[in-house]
């Protein structure tokens, strides 16, 4: 079947049955960035809680292991950074994840827009941020990193001495 053939009832068959393929392929892709948007906050529950168990345990033994308080405040310093940029990276995919969710339900729209009818499926709007569970969880993130750093700039780092 070329572009210039006419559209016969074999033709607009095979349409219709490439569009509900497309249109499976785009609701399993939806599926996958949501699943995905939980196993990176799982990643990121887990790195984060490692790494600050590993901050703590150093600010409360580096006496007994030996290590100089210079060393620990450094030490401190780098686990946070550490941890920053696990969050950095776990933020990025989501706000990646949430931007590819956008481009396919408006794909998605697309596709019943032409096979079933015009709006009969309605586009996301930014404005329904507040709405979305994606945005709840970078503030999460992000809260957390600050909060990370704040207690221990106020606490840990000069309790090392």
């Amino acid at each position: 079947m070329t572009a210039s053939e006419p559209n016969t009832p074999e033709t607009g068959a095979l349409r219709d049955q490439f569009a509900l393929e497309r249109y499976r392929y785009v609701l399993q892709q939806i599926q996958a960035v949501n699943e995905n948007t939980h196993r990176f906050l799982a990643i990121y529950q887990t790195l984060a809680t490692a790494l600050v168990g590993a901050t703590l345990a150093l600010f409360v033994s580096y006496r007994k292991w030996g290590v100089a308080p210079e060393t620990a405040r450094s030490g401190v310093i780098g686990l946070l950074v550490l941890t920053t940029m696990v969050a950095a990276f776990t933020a990025t995919l989501i706000a990646v994840g949430a931007f590819a969710w956008l481009d396919y339900r408006n794909e998605e729209c697309d596709i019943t827009d032409e096979m079933v009818g015009p709006d009969f499926r309605k586009r996301p709007r930014p404005g329904n941020l507040l709405r979305w569970y994606e945005t709840y969880i970078l503030l999460f993130i992000i809260f957390s990193v600050i909060l990370m750093w704040t207690l221990c700039g106020l606490l840990v780092i000069p309790g090392i001495k």
